[in-house]
């Protein structure tokens, strides 16, 4: 099989040939990249000279694959998208025509997905996580019933982006990220902002601190420094929080930020810690480019998912969720065992028996004084907010001794399953009802994903436990409480076997019991979550 892959989502004009003999072998294959960078002259990317970039060297990239190819082409894969609408739209073009005059299929290939699957190839992993970490998205993903669901993703910029509007601010060229790196190499930490919700996660605060800092007179290397070890330590913690929520022990990551190796040490330190697999494709494999196209498109075309001509519009918001994925088996997500003696979270080990008792073990990961100072907020906030719950009339489990010093807490062993083992209509409004309570009290769980909520059964039916507030925090802010609910709808569509139900058992309970402006603020949020062209 040789399939023409054609790659142009935002700056980056590129086109490969991927050949194999067996799409179940990575080391059966060879690709071919050929590649033309848009670099602008000042400033991040401007989408009309992007397009115009573009235009003029696709013809180029794809005349040099094509001579690189040892046969004919059996088929025309391009980016759909995400990415810059005119940019999309000239690549699309392209293949569209080369498809017609070759007289061969024509696969639409959505670009994070792409980044995601060419890891898994190379990798032989059969279901990772995946993190991608790209110039203009930010998003963790992991396969659950036939689509690739996202568990968590940026709420604001990518982090691409995010870093190259630090680096503007210094007044540094495009792009800012191994600029970042090298400067970050001479500095020593400085505390920025640590955002994490959930697996969801947002940059611009942390961005505006650090400009603020320069300003400030901290010098340059050490603000580059934190940025890496607070930015770089948030996604680290969010694909182990999506290790734990999945049971999955492999993950891989995909996109041009991954090129840098402090992140990969992190990601990589992390699996070591917990027992999982990490894989990071090679450099040409993560900034953008036309091989993982092509990889991606045989596999499609390979299941027989090809499009017509006239229904290969480009979409500029193509959502990795919005994919069936159609070449490989259709499964559910491989869950932790229930009732092992010892249970290992996203960022606790907990010992179950009689009473439980949790510890947050430090993360090599993480800057030492990063993780000494999470470790600790986490631990006494989690004690607080759990037997303020119980104050407001939400069952939580009794706090019986904390441990601040050695991060550790005992509770009531409560519930005799996750609510991921026990999802129905009842239970979902339980917790819906739960949340609502805890907000009108004034404070967010900060992570009520299936996992951080327990079931027991009682006489009068399934009755839900919330557990687990050690991302939770006092707010009168509506903003918060949505994000509370939208990291709970996240957690349900990347756990349960049918969503929608639920997901409708949630907003209507949540409607009944809670303020109805976090529901409409929660709209605006999944609006939000949609993916942006660069800037």
């Amino acid at each position: 099989m040789r399939v023409l892959g054609v790659e142009g989502t935002a700056w980056c004009a590129s086109a490969a040939v991927y050949e194999t003999t067996d799409l179940q072998d990575s080391s059966a294959g060879s690709v071919t990249i050929h590649s033309d960078a848009y670099q602008p002259a000042e400033g991040g990317i401007h989408p009309r000279e992007a397009a115009e970039h573009m235009r003029d060297a696709i013809p180029g990239v794809v005349a040099d694959a094509l001579d690189t190819a040892d046969g004919p082409i059996d088929a025309v894969a391009f980016s759909r998208g995400p990415g810059l609408g005119p940019c999309l739209r000239i690549v699309a073009t392209a293949a569209r025509s080369l498809a017609q005059s070759l007289d061969v299929p024509l696969v639409g290939v959505n670009h994070m997905v792409a980044h995601l699957e060419v890891g898994r190839h190379y990798a032989g992993f059969d279901a990772p996580v995946c993190l991608n970490a790209s110039g203009a998205n930010a998003h963790v993903l992991g396969f659950h019933n036939g689509r690739y669901r996202v568990l968590g993703e940026t709420m604001d910029t990518g982090v691409g982006n995010a870093l190259d509007k630090f680096t503007r601010h210094l007044d540094w060229s495009h792009p800012g990220g191994p600029k970042v790196e090298e400067h970050a190499k001479q500095g020593e930490y400085v505390d920025l902002p640590y955002v994490v919700k959930g697996m969801d996660f947002s940059f611009s605060g942390i961005m505006s601190a650090a400009k603020d800092e320069v300003d400030d007179g901290t010098p340059v290397d050490d603000v580059c420094r934190g940025l890496e070890e607070t930015v770089f330590g948030m996604l680290t913690e969010v694909a182990e929080r999506a290790l734990g929520l999945t049971g999955r022990d492999e993950l891989v990551l995909g996109g041009g930020v991954g090129q840098n190796a402090r992140l990969r040490r992190m990601l990589e330190s992390m699996c070591e810690q917990r027992g999982a697999e990490f894989y990071a494709p090679g450099p040409r494999f993560l900034r953008d480019n036309a091989g993982m196209i092509a990889v991606l498109g045989a596999k499609m075309y390979d299941a027989g998912d090809t499009l017509p001509i006239a229904e290969s519009a480009v979409d500029s918001n193509y959502r990795p969720d919005e994919v069936p994925v159609t070449w490989r088996d259709r499964e559910t997500s491989v869950l932790q065992p229930a009732g092992a003696a010892d249970v290992q979270g996203a960022e606790a080990v907990v010992s179950l028996g009689d009473t439980v008792t949790k510890h947050r073990q430090p993360k090599a990961y993480r800057h030492a004084a990063l993780d000494a100072r999470l470790r600790r907020d986490r631990t006494v906030l989690e004690a607080r907010l759990t037997s303020e719950a119980r104050r407001v009339g939400v069952p939580t489990p009794v706090v019986f001794d904390v441990d601040v010093p050695e991060s550790t807490i005992e509770l009531e062993h409560v519930g005799r399953a996750d609510l991921r083992d026990a999802l129905t209509e009842h239970t979902v409004r339980e917790t819906a009802r739960h949340l609502a309570a805890i907000h009108d009290a004034g404070f967010v769980h900060g992570d009520p994903t299936t996992r951080n909520a327990r079931v027991a059964t009682t006489p009068d039916g399934d009755r839900v436990y919330l557990i687990d507030f050690g991302l939770g925090y006092y707010t009168d802010d509506v903003e918060d409480y949505a994000m509370d609910v939208h990291v709970f709808q996240q957690s349900l569509a990347g756990t349960a076997t049918d969503p929608d139900p639920l997901l409708a058992a949630t907003e209507d309970a949540y409607r009944d019991h809670g303020d109805p402006d976090v529901l409409d603020q929660l709209d605006e949020i999944l609006g939000r979550g949609r993916y942006r062209s660069p800037n």
